[in-house]
Protein backbone atom coordinates (compact mmCIF):
# COMPACT_ATOMS: atom_id res chain seq x y z
CA UNK A 1 0.00 0.00 0.00
CA UNK A 2 0.64 3.71 -0.67
CA UNK A 3 -0.03 7.05 0.07
CA UNK A 4 -0.97 9.66 -2.48
CA UNK A 5 1.63 12.80 -2.34
CA UNK A 6 -0.32 15.72 -1.61
CA UNK A 7 2.04 18.65 -1.55
CA UNK A 8 5.85 18.83 -3.28
CA UNK A 9 8.06 21.55 -2.35
CA UNK A 10 11.55 22.21 -3.95
CA UNK A 11 14.29 22.58 -1.03
CA UNK A 12 17.47 22.67 -2.98
CA UNK A 13 20.24 20.46 -4.68
CA UNK A 14 18.35 17.69 -6.01
CA UNK A 15 15.73 17.21 -2.32
CA UNK A 16 12.14 17.20 -2.69
CA UNK A 17 10.04 17.96 0.57
CA UNK A 18 7.15 15.67 0.25
CA UNK A 19 3.65 15.37 1.98
CA UNK A 20 1.43 12.15 2.03
CA UNK A 21 -2.29 12.26 1.93
CA UNK A 22 -2.11 10.33 6.13
CA UNK A 23 0.12 13.66 6.75
CA UNK A 24 3.49 11.85 6.85
CA UNK A 25 6.41 13.24 4.80
CA UNK A 26 9.74 14.21 4.39
CA UNK A 27 12.89 14.75 2.20
CA UNK A 28 14.33 12.59 -0.35
CA UNK A 29 17.44 13.27 -1.69
CA UNK A 30 17.41 12.41 -5.49
CA UNK A 31 20.99 12.95 -5.79
CA UNK A 32 22.08 8.87 -5.77
CA UNK A 33 19.08 8.41 -8.27
CA UNK A 34 21.51 9.77 -10.93
CA UNK A 35 23.46 7.01 -13.03
CA UNK A 36 24.97 6.64 -16.55
CA UNK A 37 22.11 5.12 -18.88
CA UNK A 38 19.01 4.92 -16.56
CA UNK A 39 15.53 6.94 -16.98
CA UNK A 40 16.83 9.25 -14.04
CA UNK A 41 20.14 9.96 -15.90
CA UNK A 42 18.09 13.04 -16.40
CA UNK A 43 18.10 14.41 -13.19
CA UNK A 44 21.39 15.80 -13.41
CA UNK A 45 19.94 18.31 -15.42
CA UNK A 46 18.73 20.34 -12.18
CA UNK A 47 16.25 22.45 -14.71
CA UNK A 48 14.58 19.19 -15.46
CA UNK A 49 14.70 17.55 -12.13
CA UNK A 50 12.83 20.73 -11.01
CA UNK A 51 10.29 20.23 -12.95
CA UNK A 52 8.45 17.77 -10.98
CA UNK A 53 5.09 17.17 -10.42
CA UNK A 54 2.04 15.38 -8.61
CA UNK A 55 0.50 13.43 -11.48
CA UNK A 56 -3.16 14.48 -10.62
CA UNK A 57 -4.93 11.32 -10.91
CA UNK A 58 -2.37 8.83 -9.21
CA UNK A 59 -1.27 10.83 -6.90
CA UNK A 60 2.53 9.88 -7.62
CA UNK A 61 5.68 11.72 -7.95
CA UNK A 62 6.55 12.51 -12.07
CA UNK A 63 8.69 14.39 -14.19
CA UNK A 64 7.86 15.45 -17.95
CA UNK A 65 8.53 12.33 -20.53
CA UNK A 66 6.56 9.84 -18.11
CA UNK A 67 9.24 9.41 -15.67
CA UNK A 68 8.19 8.60 -12.16
CA UNK A 69 9.47 6.97 -9.25
CA UNK A 70 7.44 3.89 -7.30
CA UNK A 71 5.58 5.61 -4.92
CA UNK A 72 6.26 3.15 -2.12
CA UNK A 73 10.01 3.40 -2.77
CA UNK A 74 9.46 7.40 -2.09
CA UNK A 75 6.73 7.15 0.81
CA UNK A 76 9.86 4.60 2.95
CA UNK A 77 12.58 7.08 1.34
CA UNK A 78 10.50 10.53 2.72
CA UNK A 79 9.50 8.87 5.64
CA UNK A 80 11.12 5.83 7.04
CA UNK A 81 8.74 3.06 7.33
CA UNK A 82 9.47 0.01 5.90
CA UNK A 83 8.97 -1.06 2.28
CA UNK A 84 6.19 -3.31 1.28
CA UNK A 85 7.29 -7.32 2.29
CA UNK A 86 6.76 -7.95 -1.40
CA UNK A 87 9.43 -5.43 -2.33
CA UNK A 88 11.88 -6.27 0.62
CA UNK A 89 11.89 -9.64 -1.43
CA UNK A 90 12.34 -8.56 -4.90
CA UNK A 91 14.98 -6.08 -3.34
CA UNK A 92 16.90 -9.43 -1.79
CA UNK A 93 16.48 -11.56 -4.88
CA UNK A 94 17.99 -8.49 -6.85
CA UNK A 95 21.23 -8.38 -4.91
CA UNK A 96 21.68 -11.70 -4.29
Amino acid sequence: MYYDITEIEYVGDYKLKLTFENGKGGIVDFANYIKPGSVYARFSNIEYFKQAYIHPELGVLCWPGDVDVAPETVYHEATGEPLPTWMEIDKKTLTG
